[in-house]
């Protein structure tokens, strides 16, 4: 079972950079920073705010903000996977069992 359909979206991803020529500039070096930037993008949204207002931000007026930046990292994420050549579904099934490893549940609630 895959976690998400990574396949698809660089897919999706390829076509629509194909189809208005941009494929020569996502090299990793271009993607990376695309990824960095949208990354400060969706900070800059939770900036200032407390905790509490932090929490609420997806009941308010920025939540398709959020969704938005969300999704532009997604998507170079997954670009930058694919230029790459990293299946990122099995790095993100091996990083979450040496996660489970290093850090074995309790039987608890974690703060994680």
């Amino acid at each position: 079972m895959k976690l998400i359909d990574i396949d698809g979206l660089q897919r999706t991803a390829l076509a629509f950079a194909e189809a208005r020529g941009w494929r020569r500039f996502h090299n990793p070096k271009n993607l990376a920073m695309a990824l960095s930037v949208e990354v400060a993008e969706l900070v800059e949204i939770f900036q200032w705010k407390t905790p509490e207002a932090s929490a609420a931000v997806m009941e308010s007026d920025e939540r398709e903000h959020v969704e938005q930046e969300l999704a532009d990292i997604a998507i170079y994420l997954s670009e930058l996977a694919s230029v790459l050549d990293v299946d990122l579904d099995a790095a993100v099934r091996a990083k979450l069992e040496l996660n489970a490893r290093k850090y074995p549940a309790a039987g608890g609630a974690s703060g994680a």
